[in-house]
């Protein structure tokens, strides 16, 4: 079966956030059909990183996106998320 990885940019509300923790309250409050593929770190601005999270989930799962988002918007820690690729993988 066909899978989706999303690649998503999140912004930490400050230059204080502990991206280990964020990185657990992400893992935690995922779908259950949702997994980690991998994270990393990329420098914004003056101190500034933003958090770039791969998750990977089946393509059949209708809807998973969209909830998906909604729980990493509701992350108190987290400032704004954005997109940045969506592609099939086997």
């Amino acid at each position: 079966m066909a899978k989706i990885v999303v690649s998503y940019k999140i912004f930490p509300t400050d230059i204080n956030v502990d991206f280990e923790k964020l990185k657990q309250i992400i893992e935690k409050n995922l779908p259950s059909q949702a997994e980690v593929y991998g994270y990393s770190i990329e420098p914004i601005a003056f101190g500034l990183n933003a958090l770039i999270a791969h998750i990977i989930f089946p393509e059949d799962q209708s809807g998973i996106l969209e909830d998906l988002e909604e729980k990493l918007k509701a992350i108190p820690e987290v400032s704004q998320i954005q997109t940045i690729m969506v592609r099939r993988t086997h």
